[in-house]
């Protein structure tokens, strides 16, 4: 296997395991170069703490890049998390065009939307503008809400195969690539991930855990990026970083006190071993 080069680009959360906290280390143990562009500086994440601080970094982004380009530093893949601003989106639009080697990889995580709901800063024109990048982007990996605020798909709580169906045709016709849909479930004691890539669907289905944790996504994510870029195929990456993803949390359920994310490090190993194997 080459080294990989990739560039990720999101937030940093100083404490609370998420964004670029879990992105880095995961990335690197899978034996990938990892760049980081972070998007913002926040004491913690916004999930459960008061009083945080935050620190944008906007403003920075663009001076980073056209540093990148006068050293003519390249990646083979970009792959994002969460974004900010419409102005953030157009920046990482930009770099998809200059920063990349040939055959650059474009990932993006749309996080900006759970439950039904956009997350509080967020509203329709920010939905609008996080459109051109997924479009745009080789694979995306919206959960059901994002995919339903990118399509206009009306969001369900209860759904059958055939709303995924309806979901995933309408990210295609609108130009997605490779759709990995996470968070699909058709049961209560499971869940799963739907992988949709050249007009085919593939579907894993594992346990579902009922504690809900922060910073899953970004485990998940992440991940898969790294299973990716090792070799594995888009389904057998999707199922890596789903079964490392559970036992992230199978490995933290128990502890009362660990609310505030999972206990991705000591499981890193088990990763590392299926993404070899």
């Amino acid at each position: 296997m080459s080294y990989k080069r990739v560039l990720t680009v999101q937030d940093i959360s100083c404490f609370g395991q998420c964004s670029l906290t879990v992105a880095l280390p995961i990335l690197s143990a899978a034996g990938l170069e990892t760049v980081i562009l972070p998007s913002a500086v926040l004491s913690t994440h916004t999930g459960g703490f008061k009083n945080f601080t935050v620190c944008d970094l906007t403003a920075e982004i663009p001076k980073i890049a056209a540093h990148w380009q006068e050293e003519n530093i390249k990646f083979d893949a970009i792959y994002t998390g969460y974004l900010g601003s419409a102005a953030q989106i157009n920046y990482v639009k930009d770099m998809f065009k200059t920063l990349g080697k040939d055959g650059l990889i474009k990932i993006v995580d749309p996080a900006m939307a759970d439950n039904g709901k956009l997350y509080t800063g967020f509203d329709m024109a920010f939905v609008e503008e996080m459109k051109t990048l997924v479009y745009s982007a080789d694979i995306i990996l919206p959960n059901i809400t994002e995919a339903c605020f990118l399509t206009g798909v009306e969001y369900k709580e209860s759904y059958d195969e055939s709303y995924i169906d309806e979901i995933l045709k309408a990210l295609a016709r609108n130009g997605a690539k490779t759709v990995i849909l996470t968070g699909v479930s058709f049961g209560s004691d499971t869940t799963g991930v739907m992988v949709y890539e050249n007009g085919e669907k593939k579907y894993y289905k594992h346990t579902k855990v009922s504690k809900n944790s922060h910073g899953t996504g970004d485990v998940y994510a992440s991940a898969f990026v790294g299973a990716l870029l090792s070799g594995k195929g888009s389904y057998d990456s999707a199922v890596i970083a789903a079964d490392y993803t559970l036992k992230c949390i199978q490995n933290t359920v128990s502890d009362a006190e660990h609310w505030y994310g999972v206990k991705f490090e000591p499981v890193l190993p088990y990763l590392i071993e299926r993404i070899n194997g």
